[in-house]
């Protein structure tokens, strides 16, 4: 994946702040401290600007920035 790459949210649990995200078919977990305007929120189904980072010994999603559209 590229440090900056285009994916859709596929889950988010807002409760426990664990969702994942689509990224050309390979699915990366994330925190919701991973979503770059500090909402801490984030919706099924939006189209998300993403990159990825090595933590606790696996990929996840980081710098999940709403696309514009």
């Amino acid at each position: 994946m590229t440090p900056q790459a285009h994916g859709v949210i596929t889950s988010f649990d807002p409760e426990v702040g664990l969702g994942e995200v689509d990224v050309d078919g390979v699915t990366l977990p994330f925190h919701c401290i991973a979503i770059a305007d500090g909402s801490r929120n984030i919706e099924v189904g939006a189209e998300v600007t993403v990159s990825s980072t090595r933590r606790f010994g696996r990929v996840e999603a980081s710098r999940i920035s709403r696309r514009a559209g």
